[in-house]
């Protein structure tokens, strides 16, 4: 369990978010104003006085397990993308275009992404010095519980809604029964066709030599 010796706002943006709240819905749980909340959002280095400090203690305590765990992640991620700040590298994320046979897998998000997509491919933040092939794959097993491998490196591009650098790769399908194995972060993970996914994921967000690569025949 996460031991928080000292609320800062971004600890408390990371409880609201693991929460699943809004910033005025968490303002009225803790009873404090919206701009308070907004502010936390503004100066993640703020250190927050000791009286709403107890509040948040009591507000993190109360959460179940799955909210606890999704508050250590997004604390996890926003470290990531500081250290990618800190050393002058942006955040990348390696994305995997995993298929077998005429299916491609994909996973729904609980939350709508920055770049406004529910429906995605399996991705994982690249920590520094880590390869991004290997995070492809690492991360697909994660969430999915479907075994690949690296076919092709499609390439790279900057998100045109996130603005997160993307790193695509087209992957071949192992072994595994699709699951979802991230129940926290995702509500479903599953197989569609090739010719269907434009269906799940709008064609103008998706990579165009992704799209390319799906289209091809077999």
């Amino acid at each position: 369990m996460e031991v928080i010796d000292q609320w800062t706002g971004q600890y408390a943006s990371a409880l609201q978010t693991a929460l699943r709240l809004t910033q005025s819905e968490f303002a009225g749980q803790l009873g404090v104003a919206r701009r308070t909340v907004a502010a936390w959002h503004e100066r993640p280095d703020v250190v927050i006085s000791t009286e709403l400090q107890r509040v948040l203690d009591t507000a993190y305590e109360r959460a179940n397990e799955a909210t606890k765990l999704r508050f250590v992640r997004q604390l996890q991620a926003s470290d990531a993308a500081e250290a990618n700040a800190d050393s002058g590298v942006a955040l990348t994320v390696a994305i995997a275009v995993v298929t077998k046979g005429s299916d491609v897998l994909i996973v729904c998000r609980r939350e709508v992404d920055p770049s406004g997509i529910t429906w995605q491919f399996p991705a994982g933040i690249v920590k520094p010095g880590a390869p991004s092939n290997a995070v492809a794959v690492r991360e697909t097993l994660a969430e999915t519980g479907i075994h690949c491998s690296v076919h092709t490196r499609l390439g790279r591009r900057v998100h045109p809604r996130s603005g997160v650098n993307c790193e695509y790769f087209l992957c071949e399908y192992l072994t595994g029964t699709v699951e979802n194995r991230d129940v926290s972060e995702n509500l479903d993970a599953i197989w569609v066709s090739r010719a269907d996914v434009t269906r799940f994921i709008s064609r103008d967000m998706i990579y165009p030599p992704v799209l390319r690569a799906l289209e091809e025949v077999q």
